[in-house]
């Protein structure tokens, strides 16, 4: 197995990675978003998130 990051062999006390270095560029990666799943949202939930709830009146 080859590390994700420098593609040398894994070091077993950091696996899948082969130095604290590699974990370590792993994790700022994920803090700063960099390994962000970009979403599909339907349009139907776009909208709904985009206006304002409606409230049905009250009757007087």
């Amino acid at each position: 197995m080859t590390c994700p990051i420098c593609k040398k062999p894994t070091d077993a006390a950091y696996r899948p990675f082969c130095s604290r270095r590699c974990a370590d560029i792993d994790l700022g990666r994920w803090l700063t978003g960099s390994y962000a799943v970009p979403a599909d949202t339907p349009k139907d939930a776009e909208h709904a998130a985009a206006s304002p709830a409606h409230t049905p009146s009250k009757p007087h």
